[in-house]
């Protein structure tokens, strides 16, 4: 634990808030899940039981402890459902805001600027990965909708995969005009005008 502890003591965190953080936190963790940065609230005043962020490789858990540190309040968003994340640079700190999907906001003030942009900086990270995500399940999706996946280059020459993408009356202008410039024969013209116009 000791160890664990030291590993998120980068930015001037308060030891015994993420302590108590890490105790709790970790009976979260999903299987596979691992908490990657703990960011810690300063405020000016004392503040027993400050606000956290932990985020994992999994989600962002924003950390409110309850009734003087006793109990703590849990929000959780999984990277997946996280639109955007932004900071802001004060005099008394920054503070961090995240956007959902579906438009739902959290953020966290009073933290000190190196932590939130720590935070930041592996948001961005989380949101160009979950972008292209985000892009491959919409493919998916629209794939699955239009009647299944999309067979490719199934056992097909580079050629004839070509071919069969254009529109057949095209590649018959094309002959037509190779036809006239006797560049091809009449019979070369006739067997794949019948090859053509039996794929219509």
């Amino acid at each position: 634990m000791i160890n664990d502890l030291k590993k998120f003591l980068n930015e001037e965190q308060d030891p015994k808030a993420v302590e108590k953080l890490l105790g709790r936190v970790t009976g979260l963790l999903t299987s596979g899940e691992q908490i990657e940065y703990v960011a810690v609230q300063k405020k000016p005043a004392i503040n027993l039981s400050p606000d956290c962020i932990a985020l994992t490789n999994k989600r962002i858990i924003f950390c409110r402890p309850k009734n003087l540190g006793l109990s703590m309040d849990f929000q959780d968003y999984a990277w997946k459902d996280i639109l955007d994340c932004h900071m802001k640079e004060g005099i008394m700190g920054a503070t961090f805001t995240m956007k959902t999907i579906k438009g739902q906001l959290n953020m966290l003030d009073y933290l000190p600027k190196s932590q939130a942009r720590k935070l930041y900086q592996f948001a961005q990270q989380k949101e160009e990965e979950m972008v292209i995500y985000r892009r491959e399940h919409d493919l998916e999706t629209k794939r699955a909708i239009a009647g299944g996946g999309i067979t490719v280059n199934a056992g097909l020459s580079p050629s004839q995969n070509i071919e069969q993408r254009e529109d057949p009356l095209e590649t018959l202008q094309k002959l037509k005009k190779l036809l006239d410039g006797d560049i091809i024969s009449q019979a070369e013209f006739d067997t794949k005008k019948v090859e053509l116009l039996s794929k219509m």
